[in-house]
């Protein structure tokens, strides 16, 4: 590659780390290009898809958190408190940072290595699940299934409340667990309930509507 075709390359990958954690995945291309100082051409020449740019600049930051996540529950001597750990760590990943919060929705199938880590994290929350229920510690029902659901869920709330309740989701999480905990302790959760204006401007923007 050509000097001037690396620096290209070097800027479009600083530019596109930036955003991608600033609003996701799917920011427009264009605006990457433009924050890079380079031709839209120039990023299809030198990465050809938004795969192979999201494999380049965001994997290996997201396998580091989502890692750090999981060996750090399973590091828990207590399973139950294991499991609420990596729970509630990764929600609140997904709710500082869309990127991440894109990365385990799982929604770029044709990038390869993401979805590479997409495996791997589920194979740790599998661990997490069943290392807590062979403890007795939750309902042995929950799989890493229904909770790859929970976050997708959890992914579009905390975006939805960002900028009104950025705390919300911790509600939800807490809900959550004491659903699956087989002795909750019932305590109330840290956060506040939304009110009725703030549910209804969350529904608004989870339909796609103003």
């Amino acid at each position: 590659m050509r000097a001037d075709a690396q620096r290209n390359a070097e800027k479009l990958r600083a530019a596109a780390a930036e955003l991608f954690q600033e609003r996701g995945l799917k920011v427009p291309l264009k605006e990457i290009a433009r924050r890079a100082g380079v031709s839209h051409g120039t990023l299809y020449n030198l990465f050809g898809t938004r795969e192979a740019l999201i494999d380049e600049v965001v994997t290996g930051l997201a396998a580091d958190r989502l890692d750090e996540a999981a060996e750090h529950a399973l590091s828990f001597e207590d399973p139950r408190e294991g499991f609420a750990y990596y729970i509630e760590k990764v929600c609140e990943l997904q709710a500082t940072d869309p990127a991440v919060a894109d990365v385990v929705s799982g929604r770029f199938p044709a990038a390869e290595c993401l979805m590479a880590i997409c495996g791997r994290a589920q194979d740790a929350a599998t661990r997490i699940i069943e290392r807590a229920q062979l403890a007795g510690a939750i309902r042995p029902d929950f799989t890493s299934e229904d909770l790859l659901l929970f976050f997708g869920t959890n992914a579009l709330l905390a975006r939805a409340v960002a900028d009104t309740a950025p705390d919300a989701w911790r509600r939800q999480v807490a809900f959550l667990l004491q659903g699956l905990d087989t002795a909750p302790a019932q305590e109330a959760p840290s956060a506040a309930p939304l009110t009725g204006q703030q549910v209804y401007d969350v529904m608004g923007r989870l339909a796609g509507t103003p």
